[in-house]
């Protein structure tokens, strides 16, 4: 069977030409059931490559950090555009730069972005001539990179042993919350809120004592395993 208006050759079952679309009729043909001999679609669906999504999101992120470079140096000589910029480099370094990587290493990228934190700091610091850096944020920001990296290779190159892992690092942000409200009172001599790191570390010490435990005692994980079905 042919299409009566373009002439292609057709299954005895189509209704309708693929190419031209005309009605497929003859009062003495019964169209039987079968399948088509062309795909219903002509143009399949193409994916979009991550990386290209990925080129975007760059893309995105120049175009909104010249737009504030350019509208601080007309309107505000220049006082506000350094702390945007700086914080959009850093929200594309930690959430959208590992994606460049087939398989990122979070050993590598947990260091590195935590010291563009503190890269960060110290530009914040400088531009507002403040005193804080050394003697509150850099110790701060290392501690927790120490804390947050070793965790991070343990869970990593260590088979076993993560309620150890979890429950140490717990017990450590106990004792950083004690660490930073001691350089609070020393780098801004704010004793109104003395005492408040009591608090965390008591929290954070029962929580991770009670992981250790559970690892030492393994009637205990099986039931909290059992009771909350991990």
């Amino acid at each position: 069977m042919y299409c009566v208006s373009c002439g292609v050759k057709l299954e005895d079952s189509e209704k309708v030409c693929p190419l031209c679309l005309t009605k497929v009729y003859h009062p003495h043909i019964k169209i039987p059931q079968g399948e088509s001999l062309y795909p219903s679609d002509k143009y399949p669906p193409r994916k979009m490559s991550l990386k290209g999504i990925l080129a975007i999101i760059a893309a995105s992120f120049i175009i909104i950090a010249l737009t504030c470079l350019v509208c601080d140096m007309r309107f505000s000589m220049g006082t506000w555009s350094g702390y945007v910029i700086g914080a959009l480099i850093l929200l594309y370094s930690i959430f959208i730069l590992p994606f460049w990587f087939e398989k990122p290493n979070p050993v590598i990228f947990v260091p590195s972005n935590f010291g563009g934190v503190i890269l960060y700091l110290l530009f914040i610091n400088i531009i507002t001539g403040g005193n804080w850096f050394l003697s509150f944020a850099f110790p701060i920001a290392s501690v927790m990179m120490l804390i947050l990296t070793a965790v991070v290779t343990l869970t990593r190159y260590v088979k076993g042993g993560r309620l150890y892992i979890f429950g140490g690092m717990f017990i450590l942000l106990g004792l950083l919350a004690m660490l930073i409200e001691f350089m609070l009172v020393v780098t801004f001599k704010n004793l109104s809120f003395i005492g408040w790191s009591f608090y965390p570390l008591v929290t954070f010490v029962l929580i991770g004592g009670f992981l250790i435990l559970m690892a030492i005692i393994p009637s205990l994980r099986e039931k909290v395993e059992r009771k909350f079905f991990i």
